[in-house]
């Protein structure tokens, strides 16, 4: 069984990739739903403050912090290279890595940039609106299950 720091790391892991997870299928199964009812002009200028209040020392250092927790685990795994658990550390880390912080970077920082640039009630804003939902939702879907699987592998390394 895993422990000393390295089971405290993994704890931590579990509960930073668990508290993601739950923020993200949040956006996905009721927030991002809420604002796509709204009238467009009115769900970008919502959308845009969520952006804005998610840069906020809170959220960056459970979303930011819970990346570096797991490159540390990762790293940490590929040097100890421990007789159990590995397999589900390794795993915790690529999910949580590229499924959730590597898709924000790709898919939701540019489309949250694109969006910041609109004029709320302009036609551009208006028009991308319903794309914007769409893509950034799917996408929000696939990060949701990437860091509950993160959270669910680094369990199974603890039993």
């Amino acid at each position: 069984m895993i422990d000393g720091p390295y089971f405290v790391l993994t704890v931590l892991g579990v509960l930073g990739t668990g508290l993601t997870a739950g923020v993200f299928c949040a956006f996905s199964t009721f927030v991002m739903r809420g604002l796509a009812a709204l009238p467009p002009a009115q769900g970008v200028a919502a959308m845009q403050a969520v952006n804005v209040a998610a840069v906020r020392p809170a959220f960056m250092l459970l979303f930011l912090g819970t990346a570096m927790l797991c490159a540390v685990v990762t790293v940490v795994t590929f040097v100890l290279w421990p007789d159990e658990g590995t397999v589900e550390l390794l795993v915790g880390g690529a999910l949580y890595l590229v499924g959730s912080f590597g898709l924000t970077v790709v898919a939701h920082i540019p489309r949250n940039e694109a969006l910041a640039r609109l004029e709320p009630g302009g036609p551009e804003a208006v028009a991308y609106w319903p794309v914007y939902v769409r893509e950034w939702t799917v996408w929000n879907h696939v990060r949701a299950l990437a860091s509950a699987g993160a959270a669910v592998a680094y369990l199974l390394a603890l039993v």
